[in-house]
């Protein structure tokens, strides 16, 4: 995904502003990696209209490199309204650390298991309803051992609860692990079209997992307004073949596979360079977010789905650890 497009308009463009100091250059280089990777081949106009008016405005000069970071971020999204834009400063950033790939990931990896490789609980709930809490999607190649010790665990259960609300995304093909875990046959999800090599890939789920698959049972799905890109594929996909509902917040709204660039060895720049589509609806969720089935308040939506579930109990007859009196105490104090 290196492919550069050239352009006059954009060198021309920029000569309008440019004045020999890092703010412009990295301005420059921003506006240059927006024109040959965003999926939008035209939104870079947008951006380099920005970048002039807040150069003529003196808008940069007061900023530290941390502020200044936050700024393009948040002028970023709102301009061309995608909310996988993302800069940000590093300031111990060594260019000969980012050339060993393997010693990166092993880096990261390393960070991701300190916090469980994001499955903060995993849990069995009143009424035999397994919970997974999971705030994050690692890569897949050192989160499956948990993944599917997670989905052990939560076998026998009669319903299961996804926690989602504080997941940020991640890795792409966790995403489409987790989601094999409710499929019992290798499905075609969706299609990525990458800009730069011109190039559309299916993405599919897997046939077999390491774990035991979460068939024909009842899954429930909580979101907030911080549940964003991978987070929201899970959703998303579970909620569209029907295989999950999603109860809490509509979600953030990321759809856009992104690219990753180091500018002046100084700014992490995330460009969206990617557009994935539904092979059922040819549509994501990119910038309207996920449209819970039942809408509640983040913070209720745990009591909602667990209520949910314990009335469907009652109303199935479906057998649990606790008798009928025992679901209607349970039932009742929920609802206090």
């Amino acid at each position: 995904m290196k492919k550069i497009l050239s352009g006059i308009f954009l060198s021309l463009s920029l000569v309008s502003y440019a004045q020999k100091d890092d703010t412009t250059v990295v301005l420059s280089d921003i506006t240059e990696k927006v024109k040959s990777h965003y999926i939008d081949k035209k939104a870079y106009q947008k951006v380099d209209s920005l970048f002039q008016n807040e150069s003529e405005k003196g808008t940069f000069k007061n900023l530290s490199k941390k502020d200044f970071a936050a700024f393009l971020t948040q002028k970023l999204r709102t301009t061309i309204k995608d909310k996988h834009f993302f800069v940000k400063y590093h300031e111990n950033y060594s260019p000969q650390k980012a050339v060993d790939e393997k010693e990166r990931e092993k880096e990261n990896n390393f960070h991701n298991s300190l916090e469980n490789f994001g499955f903060e609980n995993v849990q069995r709930l009143e009424g035999n309803i397994g919970y997974i809490n999971f705030k994050g999607f690692a890569s897949r190649e050192s989160s499956e051992k948990t993944l599917a010790a997670a989905m052990n665990f939560i076998a026998n259960t009669n319903s299961l609860i996804i926690d989602l609300r504080e997941n940020g995304g991640g890795d792409n093909d966790m995403l489409l692990l987790f989601c094999s875990y409710f499929f019992d046959k290798k499905t075609d999800l969706y299609t990525t079209y990458f800009r730069n090599k011109e190039e559309t890939v299916i993405n599919s789920t897997q046939s077999k997992v390491a774990g035991q698959k979460y068939l024909h049972k009842k899954v429930y799905i909580l979101t907030s307004k911080k549940s964003f890109s991978a987070a929201e594929g899970l959703a998303y996909f579970l909620q569209e073949h029907k295989l999950a509902e999603v109860i809490g917040e509509k979600t953030g709204g990321a759809a856009n596979p992104v690219d990753h660039f180091i500018i002046q060895n100084q700014y992490l720049l995330l460009v969206p360079a990617g557009q994935i589509k539904s092979v059922i609806s040819h549509k994501n969720w990119e910038p309207v977010g996920v449209i819970p089935d039942q809408e509640v308040k983040a913070e209720d939506a745990l009591k909602a789905a667990h209520l949910k579930i314990l009335k469907n109990i009652l109303n199935t007859e479906t057998k649990t650890e606790l008798s009928i009196p025992e679901i209607k105490n349970l039932i009742n104090k929920l609802e206090q």
